[in-house]
């Protein structure tokens, strides 16, 4: 029978047939990867149940981006008992200090993920490789310490949401427009346990890094993974990081969807989602008075080259605003270094920016940006929920990155093509 995505990802991975969703199969892992906040308690449930070895030692990443460089006592403890636990299983992939960077942007730049992978991680936005056409979702960390002994899981095969977008793209929309535009139409539990498959024209088009940025917050509307086909561009996207036997996936014609969105996204202005929920999505225009003390421009979800180009553009030759705090974290440091080769960085600094080290950050509310009470923030993040990035009384808008340095400029959010 005709296949979705989600469906014949899986069915690479299985020996049971796959005949339509609510199914339950037993599936073998590509991979399986937890951070420094997820992994104590991994590893807690992994030694509880008597495992002794992980199923491979290179095919769990441990990657320590979180809470890093540590930030006090108790973070430093973290990532201890992460490393101590990578050395005593010969774990291969384990990423900290000077070699780590923020997972869902590592782990696909160095080539440890592709398309037709399965992969859970002990972190939300694992969904992100969805972007390489790789089945890739979270679960908790015991579900992740079982997955780290056996090397393998079950799924209940989901049901998928068909999102095709049309239209032609309005110069200063971005991919995390999009992503923002279908949360809005179907709310933050519109895709629960439920695959966000993405098609059309516009998604062809797309380059890899924005569909990691969209894959990466499918999970903002609940979807269990947000995929995509895995063409011509994922494929040299692939080789190039190193990813072994690549191969193009798509979902057969035919194929069952339980529902099916079309968007035109011609004349579309560029998406905020507004406090406190990522389902609060209204354009520019509607939020342009409001003042920000600070903006956020990094993540796994736009922390990439293309985002920071994208912000340099912007930025070159002007200064943030007066008394605002301006912070921009590359997500890797292959993405540091680029942008310090391509001068991308001292256009940051001259604009009054901070330059951080690759590292989540402020996104969690861990370090290096937390908001005080009654402060508001405009960042790059996926999340936006009361008190994510400090005080309960703080604020969260949600934007990409041309947004942000726009807001950055004017003080206020604020519509690229106005600066």
């Amino acid at each position: 029978m005709p296949q979705t995505l989600a469906e014949k990802i899986l069915q690479g991975r299985t020996s049971d047939p796959i005949t339509g969703p609510g199914q339950i199969v037993r599936t073998r892992l590509s991979s399986v990867l937890a951070n420094d906040i997820t992994a104590p308690l991994a590893i807690k449930s992994f030694e509880a149940m008597g495992a002794t070895k992980v199923f491979d030692p290179e095919k769990v990443f441990l990657v320590c981006d979180h809470f890093t460089p540590n930030k006090d006592i108790d973070s430093a403890q973290q990532v201890k008992v992460v490393r101590d636990f990578a050395r005593k299983m010969g774990v291969v992939h384990f990423y900290d200090g000077g070699d780590s960077g923020v997972e869902h942007a590592l782990l696909p730049e160095l080539g440890l993920v592709g398309p037709g992978d399965v992969i859970v991680g002990a972190d939300s936005h694992t969904c992100t490789y969805g972007g390489l056409g790789a089945f890739a979702t979270g679960m908790g960390s015991t579900d992740v310490a079982a997955a780290m002994a056996l090397g393998e899981t079950w799924f209940k095969v989901p049901p998928t949401i068909r999102a095709i977008f049309t239209g032609v793209m309005p110069e200063h929309l971005e991919a995390k427009d999009l992503i923002l535009l279908l949360i809005g139409k179907i709310g933050v539990a519109g895709a629960t346990y439920k695959a966000l498959e993405f098609d059309g024209p516009l998604i062809s088009a797309m380059d890899v890094e924005g569909r990691m940025t969209m894959a990466n917050m499918a999970i903002e509307a609940g979807g269990k993974a947000g995929l995509f086909a895995a063409d011509d561009k994922t494929l040299a996207y692939a080789k190039a990081a190193g990813f072994a036997d690549a191969a193009a996936i798509a979902p057969d014609p035919g194929a069952v969807y339980e529902q099916e969105l079309t968007f035109n996204v011609s004349g579309l202005s560029p998406q905020i989602a507004c406090p406190h929920l990522p389902d609060n999505v209204r354009p520019v225009e509607e939020v342009a008075d409001v003042a920000v003390d600070q903006v956020v421009i990094g993540s796994c979800t736009n922390g990439r080259i293309n985002d920071l180009r994208r912000a340099a553009e912007l930025l070159k030759g002007r200064k943030a605003a007066k008394g605002l705090r301006l912070i921009i974290l590359p997500a890797t440091p292959k993405i540091y270094k680029q942008a310090l080769s391509e001068g991308l960085l001292e256009i940051f600094m001259d604009a009054g920016a901070v330059v951080g080290p690759p590292t989540c950050g402020p996104c969690l509310g861990g370090h290096m940006g937390i908001l005080a009470s009654g402060e508001k923030v405009l960042a790059t993040t996926n999340r936006n929920f009361k008190g994510r990035m400090g005080s309960l009384e703080s604020e969260v808008y949600l934007a990409g990155a041309g947004v942000a340095a726009a807001t950055a400029i004017a003080g206020r959010i604020t519509h690229p093509r106005d600066i």
